[in-house]
């Protein structure tokens, strides 16, 4: 049984939602309970869901705390930059907090939290002059990209498994130079000059940075 210890600050809805995503981003998503939550906040699981009924209203919760903490570009700027702000400021919330992210990423954005969300981000399209069906369809191009760069900056290829028997350095750039000088412009370092090459390239691709819009 957990002791009560009067020094600690008093249970909140704010202070649990705060302490499981410090728990989410030192253990991981897979090792997360709520019994280990209750743990490192000093009480009984069962205190935890007079504020969250189950796991999973407090992983939704954690939703709507992290995007509502996103600042929104103010509506009297330029269309592409509203986009090229709310581009950079997804990345650093990824980077912020990878291990959440990857169920964040993945997550239905339809409470209300969510929705006033994709409103501005949808509403950045309309504004640029595009029909309804236009807009729908860029916004999901944009967030093809920025979900997988995200995805892939927070926790993919430079990060997964290695085979078991990679190729020596030597032979990498001996028999395959373009692989071995690629490498350079794959590390982290290089992550943001890719990243707004091909942000850049995807507004002028959408007629967004340019006064014209796509067929």
């Amino acid at each position: 049984m957990t002791r009560f210890n009067p020094t600690r600050p008093a249970l909140s809805r704010e202070r649990i939602l705060s302490e499981a995503l410090a728990l989410i981003e030192s253990d991981g998503l897979d090792a997360f309970s709520t019994r280990r939550l209750a743990q490192r906040l000093g009480c009984e699981a069962m205190s935890l869901y007079h504020h969250h009924p189950s796991k999973a209203h407090l992983l939704d919760s954690l939703v709507d705390q992290v995007l509502g903490a996103m600042p929104l570009p103010d509506p009297s700027q330029r269309p592409a930059d509203r986009l090229r702000q709310l581009a950079a400021t997804w990345r650093h919330m990824a980077r912020r907090h990878p291990r959440f992210y990857l169920w964040l990423a993945l997550h239905r954005w339809n409470s209300a939290t969510g929705v006033r969300f994709l409103g501005a981000v949808l509403g950045c399209f309309a504004d640029a002059g595009l029909s309804r069906e236009q807009s729908a369809r860029a916004f999901r191009v944009v967030g093809y990209y920025l979900l997988g760069a995200t995805l892939d900056e927070t926790g993919g290829y430079a990060q997964g498994p290695s085979s078991l028997n990679p190729i020596p350095l030597d032979v990498l750039q001996r028999e395959h130079p373009l692989v071995a000088q690629a490498g350079e412009f794959f590390v982290p370092e290089q992550f943001d000059r890719t990243f707004e090459l091909g942000f850049e390239v995807l507004l002028r691709g959408l007629g967004l940075d340019s006064g014209t819009s796509p067929d």
